[in-house]
C-alpha cells in the first residue's frame, strides 16, 4: 500500500509542477517581452490623464429652449446622424429627461413618415 500511495504522489507532484512552471515561463515572456519593448524606446502602458472639464449644459432644458414636438422635423433633424441615427445624450448633452422625450418625437415622426429610417 506504501507503493501506491507513493505512486500517486508521484503523479500529483508532476502536475503541480507542471503548473508551477508554466507559470514561470510566463512571466519569463512576460519580462522579455518588457526588456524588449525598453530597448525599442517604447516603455510600459500608456497612461491618459482624464480631462475634468463641467459638463455643458442641456441644449433643451434651458431657458427660451425649443419645445420638443415630433412636428417640429429641423429641431428632430439636430439630433439625428447622417446615417438616420439617433445621436447619443453623451455626445449631444441632452439630459436623460430631455433625451426620453426626444427619442419618443424622434420615433412619432419616423411612424408618420416625416423623418426617414435610415438615410441613404
Amino acid at each position: 500500500m506504501s507503493e501506491i500511495s507513493e505512486n500517486n504522489e508521484q503523479k500529483i507532484e508532476p502536475e503541480e509542477n507542471t503548473a508551477e512552471s508554466s507559470l514561470e515561463q510566463n512571466s519569463q515572456e512576460q519580462s522579455s517581452q518588457e526588456q524588449g519593448s525598453q530597448e525599442q524606446g517604447l516603455q510600459g502602458p500608456v497612461v491618459r490623464l482624464r480631462r475634468f472639464s463641467h459638463r455643458r449644459s442641456c441644449p433643451l432644458s434651458s431657458e427660451g429652449a425649443p419645445n420638443i414636438d415630433y412636428k417640429d422635423v429641423p429641431l428632430l433633424q439636430r439630433f439625428i446622424s447622417e446615417r438616420g441615427k439617433m445621436v447619443p445624450a453623451r455626445l449631444s448633452n441632452v439630459s436623460r429627461k430631455k433625451q426620453r422625450e426626444l427619442a419618443k418625437a424622434i420615433k412619432r415622426a419616423r411612424y408618420l413618415a416625416l423623418l426617414p429610417y435610415i438615410a441613404r
